[in-house]
């Protein structure tokens, strides 16, 4: 790879040379013509081999000129030049292909060409092999791993360029069905991803994008009517509504030409009377609003209501900072607005207080009409999730399967190189038995059972599979400055490893501590010295996975050496277990120039042995100044590497969870003023998992 960056350079230097030569304008019948006046001379020299044996037929040539000029029986050339021609490139049947710099000055140049000792420098194309475990002709999973797996779209602005390379992201997502899939519809994607199963996705383009700096489509709304689907994105200017019955054939007209709101993360309502309501809003100051509206042209033929705005004196969750702990700087936002409707109640949804932070969440607010009043559910969040390799999970919406389930997909935080830089996470819901709306997250970045299986309650899609990598020893081929090994298994989506090249002579190899049996993998690549806006065709991983029982003797286990398809979070499921102690990656391409570079290599499955034992001395301690905060601490359990917190308002509502792996204690600031509070605690351990602890109740 090395010699291709420095010819890169000489490139972009000789571009830099050639701006500074005089040019001569001369008027077209059409346009001017700018000719560069330069002065041309002869270069002239002899090509030999390195026995000195002068080669006859050589095609000597500036580099990625059309000028050429094959030897003499003498191994003699002629070429003509000019002074920003430095780069003489060589070729000999049988002979390594030889590029030489020559100075400005040089008018003659001697050539030595060496026997052909490898193949060629393209890139070999290489046909995958399937195996017991895998098979990339069949892909299709029975499950999925937070964050989803989906073709997240560079930026095409936003600072795009920054130290490290480009950065992807979206946001804002919402879901539906449509003529029996699913749609997956997110900010600045210019398109939507869909699914038959909501594990495996694909991209259909759909931009409406007029400006450079344009987000395409910034949080954006989409509704069924009939068989018709509608789509619109954030406008404070007004946008057009699209509507298509058959979107992934590219087929959209405009139902009109401009909205008439300044509908800010807008979500368009259908009640099942037919009547038609948008919700919208982002704000810091102002509540979110809500407006019957005309299917007809979409103009409101209701009061707008401001329907309600954030209490952070109340709430603890919806403060702003990293964990609900800034209340200095800026006012939390409201924003994200989403309506389900269930058992006769409208459930209005809301993002708050800030998308990056790993605090970010959904709340809900209940009510009897579509526009309220509405009352504050008493479990709020909604969905939660500031722990764990996935973090924050706001500013979502819910819809339900073909089976009749309830799912809830949002916004997680990542925020490295940028604020807004952003993936998308998708967890099981349900309302219980006394109408209580919540969303799963426990495990909600594991394995987890698509949509496929018809599981009523959201707790049975954990497919059992532990963590088998965290904090394991890895050993790489190289290292990229600071950017170390022990980033692959920390468990930290905002800290990566990258390696010195992006080139097949890279390689990751971890070792499990001993034998464990393997369900699946996820890959979380990240972009290091990438140079990426926006979307192409040519953005794909290529890599391969080995397993050894004594890190001596290798077995295929994955191949991926042909994939043509965009997977940053690549997940494997594996056809049949793999028991094995060590495993190695080996890459083949990284896309648009990038170094190999990995924010975490997830490995699941099991372990033999007893289950981790029961946490003891689980302690909450809440905050009696400050109602919101509370301190839960425990002791550490042998074998365990992590630990689940559960809590809710009632002993059989402990709905939230909070992952917390390598530490044995927790500061919670989300709590609401005046409710009581249960909580419980179990260890997780690459056997299983651990008893629940008995509740802990705090007023």
């Amino acid at each position: 790879m090395k010699p291709i960056l420095t010819l890169v350079a000489m490139l972009l230097s000789l571009t830099a040379q050639a701006s500074n030569d005089s040019v001569k304008v001369i008027k077209g019948q059409v346009s001017d013509y700018y000719i560069p006046v330069v002065t041309q001379y002869d270069v002239t020299g002899v090509v030999i081999d390195a026995a000195g044996q002068p080669l006859q037929g050589a095609t000597v040539m500036w580099l990625y000129s059309p000028a050429h000029s094959n030897t003499d029986a003498q191994g003699r050339f002629s070429l003509v030049g000019v002074d920003t021609d430095t780069l003489l490139c060589v070729h000999y049947p049988g002979k390594e292909m030889t590029v030489v710099t020559r100075r400005t000055t040089d008018r003659e140049v001697n050539i030595v060409m060496t026997d052909k000792t490898s193949g060629s420098i393209a890139a070999p194309r290489r046909a995958a092999v399937a195996t017991r475990w895998y098979d990339p002709h069949h892909t299709e999973t029975s499950t999925y791993c937070n964050p989803l797996n989906i073709s997240y779209n560079y930026e095409p602005w936003n600072y795009n360029t920054r130290r490290g390379g480009s950065f992807r992201s979206s946001a804002d997502p919402m879901g539906l069905t449509y003529k029996g899939e699913y749609y997956l519809f997110s900010t600045n994607q210019g398109g939507f991803h869909y699914s038959r199963n909501l594990s495996d996705w694909d991209f259909c383009q759909a931009s409406f994008q007029r400006h450079p700096a344009d987000d395409d489509e910034c949080a954006p709304a989409a509704w069924v009517v009939g068989d018709t689907l509608y789509y619109t994105g954030s406008t404070y200017e007004g946008l057009p509504i699209w509507y298509s019955t058959d979107p992934k054939n590219g087929r959209w007209r405009r139902a009109v030409e401009r909205n008439t709101l300044p509908t800010w993360d807008p979500y368009v309502f259908l009640d099942d009377d037919g009547k038609l309501y948008e919700y919208y809003g982002s704000s810091n100051e102002y509540p979110v609003k809500g407006v019957q509206i005309s299917r007809e042209d979409f103009t409101p033929i209701s009061k707008i209501h401001d329907l309600v705005l954030l209490q952070p004196k109340q709430h603890g969750w919806e403060r702003f900072g990293m964990n609900n702990d800034d209340e200095v700087t800026l006012k939390p936002f409201m924003e994200g607005s989403f309506m389900t409707k269930h058992n006769g109640k409208y459930y209005f949804q809301y993002g708050a207080p800030g998308t990056e932070f790993k605090i970010y969440a959904d709340g809900v607010y209940v009510g009897d009409n579509p526009l309220g009043p509405f009352t504050y559910q008493k479990h709020n969040p909604m969905s939660y999730k500031p722990g764990g390799f996935v973090q924050g999970v706001g500013h979502g919406g819910t819809f339900v399967d073909l089976n009749g389930n309830y799912w809830h997909v949002g916004t997680c935080m990542l925020s490295l190189k940028y604020k807004f830089e952003r993936r998308i996470g998708l967890y099981p819901t349900a309302f219980d038995s006394d109408g209580v709306m919540y969303t799963n997250t426990a495990f909600g970045d594991y394995p987890t059972w698509n949509a496929d299986r018809d599981l009523r309650d959201p707790c049975d899609r954990f497919t059992g599979w532990m963590l088998l990598s965290y904090g394991k020893s890895v050993t790489v081929s190289s290292n990229d400055s600071t950017l170390t090994a022990a980033s692959i298994t920390d468990e930290n989506m905002r800290t990566y490893w990258a390696a010195a090249t992006g080139g097949t002579d890279e390689w990751v190899q971890m070792d499990l501590g001993g034998m464990r049996t393997i369900r699946a993998m996820q890959f979380n690549f990240y972009d290091h010295h990438t140079v990426q806006h926006n979307r192409a065709n040519d953005i794909y991983y290529q890599y391969r996975v080995l397993a050894s029982d004594d890190g001596v003797r290798w077995t295929l286990v994955v191949d991926k050496s042909d994939n043509d398809r965009d997977v940053p979070h690549d997940y494997i499921e594996l056809r049949e277990p793999l028991t094995t102690r060590y495993l190695r990656v080996e890459n083949l391409h990284m896309p648009s120039g990038g170094n190999f570079c990995l924010s975490g290599w997830r490995v699941f499955g099991n372990a033999e042995g007893p289950r981790p034992a029961a946490v003891k001395r689980f302690t909450v301690n809440r905050d009696k100044s400050d109602q919101r905060n509370a301190m839960l601490t425990w002791t550490p359990v042998d074998g365990a590497y992590g630990y689940n917190i559960y809590y809710g308002t009632a002993p059989d509502k402990l709905y939230h969870c909070i992952t917390v792996n390598g530490d044995t204690q927790y500061d919670l600031r989300a709590l609401d003023l005046g409710t009581d509070y249960h909580f419980a605690i179990e260890a997780l351990a690459e056997t299983g998992r651990s008893p629940l602890t008995k509740f802990i109740t705090q007023q």
